[in-house]
């Protein structure tokens, strides 16, 4: 019951975030891009500061519920006297997940802080490149995030 708890916690903590994340890259994104760089850089500073507090939660409760998922498996292996060892796959998804942790760490605490930097100044110029750089690196946690999903799923 508490293994297939955390599995819960686990995948809907990965929907809320990969699944953020393609929103906002796939759809918000472009749908802004005709808006004047004022406003467009205040609703992306809006949005992405709300979104962030979600995804940091998500990411949190995603690396907390996977190491309890492996500690539940590496407990019952040793109850049992067999040998724990960890599927490659998982392997996988644990060293992506924590690039991917790392990365959203370096957008939202270094990237959006220029972002809000630039807005709270009017400095556009400077509002733009930070977006820019998020955008980026949302992209690339984006598709590292898809190639974990595939390989959960597809092992």
């Amino acid at each position: 019951m508490l293994y297939d708890l955390l599995t819960l916690i686990h995948v809907a903590s990965i929907i809320v975030w990969v699944g953020g994340m393609a929103f906002a890259h796939l759809a918000l994104r472009p749908a802004v891009a005709t808006l004047e760089p004022p406003v467009r850089l205040r609703l992306m500073h809006d949005v992405l500061r709300r979104f962030f507090l979600l995804a940091g939660i998500a990411v949190l409760l995603a690396v907390a519920s996977g190491l309890g998922m492996v500690g539940m498996a590496a407990a019952q292996a040793a109850e049992t006297g067999g040998r724990f060892r960890m599927p490659l796959a998982w392997n996988l998804m644990g060293t992506f997940g924590i690039i991917m942790a790392l990365i959203f760490g370096h957008i939202r605490f270094a990237l959006f802080g220029r972002l809000r930097r630039a807005v709270a100044a009017s400095d556009w110029k400077a509002g733009g490149v930070a977006m820019a750089s998020i955008r980026k690196w949302v992209g690339i946690n984006l598709l590292i995030g898809t190639c974990v999903v595939v390989i959960a799923f597809l092992g």
